[in-house]
């Protein structure tokens, strides 16, 4: 593994400082953040002092080195390998060393990919190989109270094509350490079950505590609701003890709560306190809420008691040029502009996400589909040349399954429940592909059923497709060790296969993965089947399956966002299925989306060459055209208008084209052909008593003539900050066709860049410098302020006028 290595101080110390603003997922202690100032080695030779660099967390190696075709398509081009992590903390002596009152110390890891163990003052304190699972460790055994303690953390991705997708190398989330004293609530102790029966709410909260002193403890644990205006609306306690002391519930009833929904999101904080002879030993707080889910065969998904077409994307973990290591902000404004396009329901394709996402889902209205796993007991393809190019590898994490399967799904589970946006848990995706691995005599028999492809037909040699109703059963029970207040799903990839083994009884609801063919016979022949796309296609067909058909509670998009890996051939990195880019931009396929799912409306243009007449002539208009009004004379162009108007007039250069015409119901898209002529060109949408309700309009602009810099506003107290770069005319309009190297200089201490990113997926230049092309005339800047002073930036570019902001 090739690295950029820069010569670095090797060692320093950390004093603990107690810190009130934040707050770990672990739900006890006293949390604290410890993400900076640590060391990284690149490579598996840490005894080398000389190539140790200064990081802060989080941190994902591979996606700070160059791209190049040696590396695997399915990780984006770029590369895996081994690193090593140090940080030398130290920790105040203890008061006393009684075995009442001794402390207990943890690390607390929210994800590393992967394959990681960690060490403290050179003992092994334990490992684990799921790089999307939160874990933490005991170390109190391990430290030196009132000493310098080194902490090295081993990350082994040297599996460098163990996914489909990119996953990342290294420490890319959180890291806490946790300070508790000996009797404390136990790691995701807390469990919060909301109901609601007509105008009155239940919260059912259950409490799990840690003796780690050796005597009997008798306890006291308070549990207390406050609304989002923190006013005091519920309050419940009780006495417990022991030795190994037992699981407590209590139910807080609450009069006419405020419900959680997509609209209104409302919130509750549950403060859960631990009180030993009067005395405070343990607190946490966890948020929650009111809402009720319901499912039913024949009419679906319901919401609070109203039937709801869940309008989903799924959604991979990257960012584009920041990699696995995407910032709270960032995810917010994501989430922000998809469910401005009217997506109101994520599917985390195909592993636990970072806690931010599952507590901005909770804040900003958006329903989760929880998954854990995209492969079982046996590696899936792996593609290397690129997506189905060539002979794939067969790296993976099926090694682990068998010791870590039930454990890193509890785990998830435990962690993720109590979040009143998650609907239901996924045991696996597309684990049933046809022969990928596993096999079935069915497959001998005609295609019905089979959207995918079945690689040649039955395999007796394969794997057994009776294994998959083996295995999903023991993945139902691990949930629901945990949690039976939600179903349990997968995203069923070959259903016809399937159907014929164990695995789809297990679960109790359904995701068909691009199997819309079997949505109408499959509810006549499994009746009591509850089903949902799973994962879809964009075009309006897939969408009026889920529409037409009562049953059917909804649809997953594959994709919600650009991600890097599952790259074509190189030049790519990575899947460009996204109503949004990978700069979070919304492409042309979003604003079709928005079209049909936005409750606003919703008018937009887009244009491209028309072909002429044959074949090309009388293709169906196109989902991805760009808004551009840039050609030449002589051309004719065709226009296409994605809207949930009734009816559509265009205008060029203010003077109507043709009649008003009507909503197209079979495309979705209203069509014209129209000579270029350079100008203005408009739309304006009518409703059906002829009131216009939007408007909007693309215009023929210049040669570029200045940088526009405009900081994303999304919330008080964010310090990544996000700019968007635009490259303008001299009559302020965007240039789309630009595509000019920028320049961007942080002129202020305190404030680091931490990628620029423009959403060309063929651009496979360097994502490391200060420098980077836009696409389309337009990127995104990340930067990374201190929260404390002002931070001045500038952007320029040869023969442009540059600009400037001030982040405040």
């Amino acid at each position: 593994m090739k690295m950029k290595i820069t010569k670095c101080i090797f060692l320093f110390a950390l004093t603990l400082v107690v810190q009130t603003n934040v707050q770990a997922q672990l739900s006890f202690g006293s949390p604290q953040l410890i993400n900076a100032g640590w060391q990284f080695c690149p490579g598996d030779n840490p005894d080398d002092k000389t190539v140790w660099q200064t990081v802060d967390l989080p941190h994902d190696w591979s996606v700070k080195q160059p791209l190049s075709p040696t590396y695997a398509s399915c990780q984006g081009f770029l590369p895996g390998g081994i690193g090593w992590y140090r940080k030398d903390i130290h920790i105040p002596p203890a008061e006393t060393h009684d075995d009442a009152s001794r402390q207990k110390v943890y690390l607390y890891f929210e994800g590393v990919y992967n394959r990681s163990e960690v060490f403290v003052n050179g003992k092994s304190v334990g490992s684990r190989p799921n790089g999307y699972i939160s874990f933490a460790f005991d170390i109190s055994g391990y430290i030196i109270s009132g000493g310098k303690n080194e902490i090295l953390v081993r990350v082994d991705h040297s599996r460098d094509a163990d996914s489909r997708w990119y996953t990342g190398s290294g420490i890319y989330r959180n890291v806490w350490l946790v300070t508790a004293g000996p009797v404390h609530i136990a790691q995701w102790g807390v469990q919060a079950v909301p109901s609601l029966n007509k105008n009155r709410g239940t919260l059912t909260v259950s409490v799990d505590i840690d003796n780690f002193t050796s005597g009997v403890v008798n306890l006291q644990v308070v549990n207390e609701l406050f609304s989002a205006d923190n006013k005091l609306v519920a309050k419940a306690a009780a006495k417990t003890g022991g030795l190994r002391i037992p699981s407590l519930t209590m139910k807080l009833p609450v009069k006419n709560p405020a419900v959680w929904n997509l609209e209104t999101p409302n919130l509750y904080t549950l403060k859960t306190t631990v009180l030993q002879d009067g005395k405070i030993i343990d607190q946490t707080t966890t948020t929650t809420g009111f809402r009720t889910f319901t499912f039913d065969p024949d009419t679906g998904f319901g919401l609070n008691g109203e039937n709801l077409k869940m309008k989903g994307v799924c959604l991979h973990h990257d960012a584009g040029a920041l990699g696995a290591t995407v910032p709270r902000e960032v995810w917010k404004r994501r989430l922000q502009t998809l469910k401005e396009i009217g997506v109101n329901a994520i599917r985390t394709s195909h592993n636990p996400q970072a806690p931010d996402l599952y507590d901005l889902c909770d804040e900003l209205g958006l329903l989760v589909l929880n998954e854990a796993y995209d492969e079982w007991e046996f590696p899936k393809n792996k593609w290397i040349a690129g997506w189905n190019v060539g002979t794939p590898g067969h790296q993976g994490t099926s090694d682990i399954f068998r010791d870590w399967g039930e454990k890193d799904l509890e785990d998830m589970v435990r962690r993720d429940r109590n979040h009143v946006s998650v609907f239901a848990w996924s045991i696996g995706n597309e684990v049933d592909y046809p022969n990928d691995p596993y096999s079935h005599p069915v497959l001998d028999g005609n295609n019905d059923g089979f959207t995918q492809k079945m690689f040649g037909g039955y395999r007796p040699d394969a794997p057994k497709a009776e294994r998959l109703g083996d295995i999903a059963g023991k993945l139902v029970a691990a949930v629901k060790r945990y949690d039976t207040s939600r179903p349990v799903t997968a995203g069923l990839a070959g259903v016809a296969m399937s159907n014929e083994t164990g695995y789809p009884s297990s679960l109790d609801i359904h995701g068909y993965n691009y199997t819309e063919s079997r949505y109408v016979s499959d509810h006549k022949t499994y009746p009591a089947r509850v089903l949902f796309g799973s994962e879809t296609r964009h075009d309006l067909a897939a969408w009026k399956s889920v529409t037409d058909n009562r049953h059917v509670f909804g649809q997953f998009l594959w994709t919600g966002i650009d991600y890097l890996g599952e790259s074509g051939r190189y030049p790519s990195r990575g899947f460009y299925s996204g109503l949004v880019d990978f700069a979070g931009f919304i492409k042309p396929r979003g604003y079709f989306r928005k079209a049909l799912w936005s409750e606003k409306p919703v008018i937009y243009l887009g244009t491209y060459m028309a072909w002429g007449r044959g074949n090309r002539g009388n293709a169906q208009p196109s989902m991805d055209a760009w808004s551009d009004w840039n050609y030449s004379e002589g051309q004719n162009i065709n226009v296409v208008c994605y809207t949930n108007a009734a009816q559509v007039q265009l205008y060029l250069n203010g003077k109507p084209v043709g009649d008003r015409k009507d909503h197209d119901e079979k495309t979705g898209i209203i069509a014209w052909e129209v000579p270029w002529q350079a100008g203005k060109l408009e739309a304006a949408g009518y409703d059906n008593s002829g009131m216009e309700t939007a408007r909007y309009a693309i215009e023929t602009t210049k040669q570029p003539y200045a940088i526009k810099a405009e900081t994303v506003i999304s919330g008080e107290g964010e310090r990544v900050k996000q700019v968007i770069v635009r490259i303008i005319d001299e009559d302020g309009r965007l240039v789309t066709a630009s595509d000019n190297e920028i320049t961007c200089l942080v002129m202020s201490r305190g404030a680091q860049l931490l990628g620029m990113e423009a959403g060309n997926n063929t651009d496979m230049g360097d994502y490391t410098d200060n420098r980077q092309r836009v696409f389309r005339g337009q990127m995104i800047v990340y930067i990374r302020t201190d929260g404390k002073s002002e931070v001045k930036v500038q952007f320029s570019s040869p023969w442009l006028q540059s600009d400037t902001v001030i982040l405040k």
